[in-house]
């Protein structure tokens, strides 16, 4: 499949997880739900991974990157998403899912010392000034409300949310790792969803979360979409995506992915934005966009000039 269409099919389908997470928020708890998800996610990837007659062990020294990477993609950023979707409109959470964007290169900083250019620090900060617009009423609220003595939610869904957003840039960075033992993505997925399905798992036994089955069919639609489409699917497209063109350029999906959830959540959960949340929603995916083009500029500089043939004489 081309990699034009794997972009497309997954700016569509993310684009729509978002607010098919909130058909199932309600009656089974958040972690339950994730657990749900990608333990159907997992067993089907390991169904087709048998049906191509793929060995299905892969050795320890690449298992503890796929547990780390699950723990990381499939667990901590997932459970904080469906959390943070209970208090916030999923539209808000696409949004902040596009700062992935500005937290690569300074996870690259931190772990690696890489330089954060000039270009990506301005685009950060256009940024933030759209995220402050943003949330600037609901925050408001949130802290009129505590103030008065009220719980705050709105800030504990947008903490969450942040917590993923950041938990899911750790989990990319470490994609390369799993690549490095594995070129087999949908084997390597398969374990990496079950090593997240099982760290949930005994997340909600110890906290004594209830594993009911909910009788909604809309529950059941939304898991077959998020299992099947929204993980196999999509992360497949993904991860090939990186594989094939690099995280520079596979990131824009996060710019064009919260358009479409927007647009969703204004059709499906009535959210109406006033005039300020649409600006500091420009402000965001614009700063995104800048800071994924200056990055694709100085990659195309540096690759022009490594392979420009020295002029100096000999």
């Amino acid at each position: 499949m081309s990699s034009p269409l794997l972009f497309i099919i997954a700016c569509l389908i993310w684009g729509s997880t978002f607010w098919a997470i909130t058909l199932q928020l309600g009656d089974v708890a958040p972690a339950v739900s994730v657990v749900y998800r990608f333990g159907l996610a997992s067993a089907t990837l390991f169904a087709w991974c048998a049906l191509r007659g793929d060995t299905l062990r892969l050795p320890w020294r690449a298992q503890k990157w796929m547990l780390l990477q699950g723990m990381a993609s499939f667990a901590l950023s997932y459970v904080c998403t469906y959390s943070s979707e209970q208090y916030l409109v999923s539209a808000l959470v696409s949004v902040l899912f596009a700062l992935m964007v500005f937290w690569t290169p300074l996870l690259n900083r931190l772990a690696f010392g890489t330089p954060i250019t000039w270009s990506t620090c301005c685009a950060a900060f256009v940024a933030i000034c759209g995220i402050v617009l943003l949330f600037y009423q609901s925050i408001g609220a949130a802290l009129h409300d505590i103030m008065g003595g009220g719980n705050g939610h709105f800030l504990l869904g947008f903490m969450l949310a942040l917590v993923a957003t950041v938990s899911s840039t750790v989990g990319n960075a470490l994609v390369m790792k799993v690549r490095e033992h594995s070129g087999n993505v949908m084997l390597t997925m398969a374990w990496t969803m079950l090593w997240g399905t099982l760290m949930v798992a005994v997340w909600a036994v110890a906290t004594g979360q209830s594993w009911q089955l909910p009788a909604r069919p809309s529950y059941w639609m939304g898991l077959a979409y998020l299992a099947i489409f929204g993980s196999v699917i999509a992360f497949s497209a993904y991860f090939t995506l990186i594989a094939r063109i690099g995280t520079q350029k596979t990131v824009y999906i996060g710019v064009v992915t919260p358009v479409i959830s927007v647009l969703l959540s204004v059709q499906f959960e009535h959210y109406r934005p006033a005039a300020i949340e649409w600006v500091g929603m420009l402000l965001c995916l614009s700063s995104v966009a800048w800071a994924l083009i200056s990055g694709a500029r100085k990659t195309a500089a540096v690759a022009s000039f490594s392979t420009t043939p020295s002029t100096k004489a000999t």
